[in-house]
This record gives structure tokens, sequence and C-alpha cells, in this order.
């Protein structure tokens, strides 16, 4: 085996993993949230052999897992009403997002511009999840993820 000082790391999309991959990252996600007490029960819970499991759980993580600090932009269009600012902070609060800075630009034709800075180190949401979630609320016209790296 080679010394884990000289291994190199790669980052790939979920769609090319084998099988066993995800289903080994699955098994460690039950683990971790308590869903299950063993690995055998896991394993077992998504159909997978636990040689499989110990082959792979020491070399397969979510990306989130990997980067402990990270900053996130996002760039979010709200249409001009009364509360929509406060109600998009207090969205972002409840997902565990640290606001870093916030920049609003004045509403023009209805909408407003707003620029987000967030530590994400301790969000409780997947990134996509956290964009759905903004998109899903009749004051927000859109929101994207302009940039995302570490502290």
């Amino acid at each position: 085996m080679k010394n884990v000082a000289n291994q190199r790391y790669y980052l790939v999309r979920e769609d090319v993993l084998t099988d066993a991959m995800q289903k080994t990252l699955e098994a460690k996600e039950l683990l971790q949230a308590g869903k299950v007490a063993s690995i055998w029960d896991a394993v077992k819970q998504v159909d997978l052999s636990r040689s499989a499991f110990y082959k792979y759980r020491d070399a397969v993580f979510p990306f989130h897992s990997i980067v402990q600090e990270r900053i996130l932009t996002v760039f979010i269009q709200l249409l001009d009403r009364q509360g929509a600012l406060a109600k998009l902070l207090e969205i972002v609060s409840e997902a565990h997002c640290n606001v870093l800075t916030i920049h609003q630009t004045i509403p023009i034709q209805g909408r407003a511009n707003v620029t987000l800075s967030l530590d994400v180190t301790t969000m409780t949401l997947e990134l996509d999840e956290l964009v759905r979630y903004l998109k899903q609320y009749d004051f927000v016209e859109s929101a994207e993820v302009i940039s995302s790296g570490a502290l």
C-alpha cells in the first residue's frame, strides 16, 4: 500500500463512481447520521458486501467532508418586496451559514441584486439543496453560485 502522504486525490462526479463506491458512501452516511447501529446494518440496508465497504470506506469521501472551511458567494435577484432581504437572511441562517458580506443594489424595475459571501463550514444542506431551497420562494427570481472555495 502507498504511503498516504504520497497519494494523489481526484475530484470526480458521482455518476462515474462504481456502484460499490456509491453504496459505500450511502452506508457511511447512514452510520454517521446514526440511522443504523452497525456496519453490518448499513451494508445490508444499501445492498453492499462488507468486503466492498471495507475496500472503499477509507478511499471515497463526499466532497463536503474533505473541505474543512469554505466560502461560498451566491448571486440572488430578489423582487422588491418588503421583508424579502430579511427572509433571505433568515433562510441562510437556518441552513447554518454565516454571512460574511452582503451587497444589495438599489431596486430597479422592481428587482434588487444581492450578493452574499457565506462561510458554509457548518452548513446543514448540500450546496445544490441550498440553491434549490432559495429558488422556491416567490420573491427570489434567481439564485446562482458564482464562486466557492476554501478559506
